[in-house]
């Protein structure tokens, strides 16, 4: 059976470079990176050169970007840290639509007597730049703004440039979560004056188990673990030379990249979108107004239940998503979909179409069969549907 992925927001492959990459420091070149022999040193070299790659990626300088296992021990890392070091009762404000490693954090957080705010956003998933702003005069002990760059479930970006001025102008530190951001769309953390910065390697073709956190220099930032010296304090215990090899390597790439993925990929992502509200009727896009990632789009199927959808397109050959892999099986609907204001029952009736650099347009012509045909069959399934389209016919 022909198969095709179309859930790269959940994860990417790792591509044959990135592995070719890694592939000496498993065996050969097994050196601890703060080993000072010969064996060590060159382990050393392998990750200061991957520090240059990822930093290189996002406007950084080598020396601020700290190696982690990933987006949510980045994300933690900098809420934690960061509240961590405040003098007095701390404030965070974020947004209703976070990436549970920042919603949960900030929750835990809560418990322990860090009050937050959880700015609404609009129909198209964005935040009101002044409604930060309103915020942070109601909250002048906030310790944290923290804010995802592009969300995903939706796609939609958000106005970095202005809350980093914001941000700036009231000295409060600004953290973004660019996990579904980095590789994707062009970051300078100079210019949107971002403090801190998470990335994972899984979304743009690196291995699992490997991300960064990008910290300003000068930046206060509390521990969460205790060991060695590794990495500035930031994080002790020894490198993952591969993982950090395969990171670096697949930064070079996207960045070589980037325009040229983000070119094709948006415009076969916009042939799937359009072709798919012509051939299913009562479908709409869901953030469709707002600036996305180029790869991604979330439509609302009326009258059916998203897994089942999922499923049905699985047995077909075509893998999607409800949504966040992290809340597949979840009984609740989105809180991304919820808050930009769908029904539960809409939520619920929505997919997400994340492309990659390797999708070609015959894996969206492909899905262009499947997804209408799968529509159909569960709509005629439907009770509710059919009653809803008998009475619309009658009307």
């Amino acid at each position: 059976m022909n198969r095709v992925y179309l859930d790269h927001n959940a994860t990417t492959p790792v591509e044959p470079e990135v592995l070719d990459a890694m592939l000496p420091y498993f065996s050969g070149d097994y050196g601890n990176a703060s080993s000072i022999h010969t064996f060590g040193q060159k382990a050393r070299s392998a990750v200061e050169t991957a520090r240059e790659h990822v930093a290189a990626l996002i406007g950084a300088r080598p020396q601020e970007i700290v190696f982690t296992s990933g987006g949510t021990e980045a994300d933690n890392q900098a809420i934690i840290g960061i509240v961590g070091t405040s003098m007095v009762p701390a404030h965070i404000i974020t947004t209703a639509i976070e990436h549970e490693a920042v919603l949960n954090t900030c929750q835990a957080l809560e418990k322990r007597g860090v009050s937050v705010t959880y700015l609404p956003v609009d129909g198209e998933g964005r935040i009101d730049p002044s409604a930060l702003l309103e915020n942070l005069k109601l909250h002048p002990e906030t310790a944290l703004i923290t804010v995802m760059h592009a969300n995903n479930e939706l796609g939609s970006v958000q106005p970095l440039e202005e809350i980093g001025r914001i941000a700036s102008e009231v000295d409060v530190y600004f953290h973004t979560d660019a996990v579904q951001s980095a590789g994707k769309v062009t970051i300078d953390v100079a210019a949107t004056k971002i403090d801190l910065l998470s990335l994972s390697g899984h979304k743009f073709y690196a291995p699992k188990g490997i991300g960064a956190l990008y910290v300003r220099g000068g930046t206060r930032l509390r521990q969460l673990l205790y060991g060695g010296h590794h990495q500035r304090g930031f994080r002790p215990g020894t490198e993952n030379v591969a993982g950090i090899v395969g990171l670096g390597r697949a930064a070079q790439i996207a960045k070589a990249l980037l325009a040229e993925d983000a070119k094709r990929i948006s415009a076969l992502r916009d042939t799937l979108e359009q072709s798919l509200l012509q051939r299913v009727p009562d479908s709409r896009v869901n953030g469709a107004g707002a600036r996305r990632t180029p790869n991604t789009t979330n439509i609302t199927f009326h009258g059916i239940e998203g897994e089942a959808l999922v499923i049905a397109l699985d047995l077909k050959g075509l893998a999607c998503s409800t949504g966040a892999a992290c809340s597949s099986g979840a009984v609740e609907p989105s809180h991304v979909l919820t808050a930009i204001g769908l029904p539960a029952e809409e939520a619920r009736a929505s997919l997400r179409f994340s492309l990659g650099r390797h999708t070609s347009a015959a894996d969206i012509d492909f899905a262009l069969h499947a997804i209408p045909a799968a529509v159909a069959q569960l709509r005629e399934l439907s009770p509710t549907y059919r009653k809803e389209a008998k009475a619309e016919a009658h009307s």
